[in-house]
């Protein structure tokens, strides 16, 4: 169980239109992604775990830095090798409002979030075959189906969001023995009539 204090508001950047563009393209949400979960890294181990080239991974850390999403760690690296960390371990967005005044970036943004919670799903089962037996029968895919009115729904998810935050753990830390690194993903919406 947790025994963190609860995150530091200061540390949730709230999403405008300016922090929307930067965050807009999915390599980008990807890379501040990368950053909160393992700390600084380079351009270059960020392009190593990205599968593409530094000069990509260079260029998208710059228009980050520009949004005051990312900022160089003085504390590493030299004049050759550039590290980089997130200026903020959460983001918060009111997703009504920008889908009113940025409908088109808003839903590309969303999009991309979308993207990388598919591919962390694929990636998981890829690695279901070799994963340690214990882990095997831990791990869920599952979806459940309810007839549910938009206030109950919000209920539902708060609910599951308290028993998110006992488990809560500061990732920026050495994980104690015995744990791994574990994602739950949490979609929550109504769903089209097929």
């Amino acid at each position: 169980m947790s025994d963190n204090p609860p995150i530091d508001p200061s540390q949730i950047v709230q999403l405008d239109g300016r922090v929307l563009r930067a965050l807009a393209h999915p390599m980008r949400n990807r890379i501040v992604g990368l950053l909160r979960i393992h700390g600084p890294q380079t351009a270059t181990t960020l392009a190593g775990r990205l599968g593409v080239n530094s000069g990509a991974t260079s260029y998208h850390l710059r228009q980050l830095a520009e949004a005051g999403l990312v900022e160089e760690d003085e504390s590493r690296g030299n004049a050759r090798d550039r590290w980089w960390k997130a200026c903020h371990q959460g983001t918060d967005f009111d997703p009504a409002t920008l889908l009113q005044t940025e409908p088109e970036l808003t839903l590309g943004f969303l999009h991309g979030i979308g993207q990388t919670y598919a591919e962390n799903m694929f990636r998981a089962i890829d690695s279901w075959q070799t994963l340690d037996p214990e882990w095997r029968e831990a791990t869920m895919l599952s979806d459940y189906g309810f007839h549910l009115r938009p206030d109950q729904l919000r209920a539902l998810t708060d609910e599951v969001l308290a028993v998110f935050e006992k488990y809560r753990t500061d990732l920026s830390k050495p994980a104690p023995e015995g744990t791994a690194m574990v994602t739950v993903q949490l979609q929550a919406f109504p769903r089209e009539h097929e």
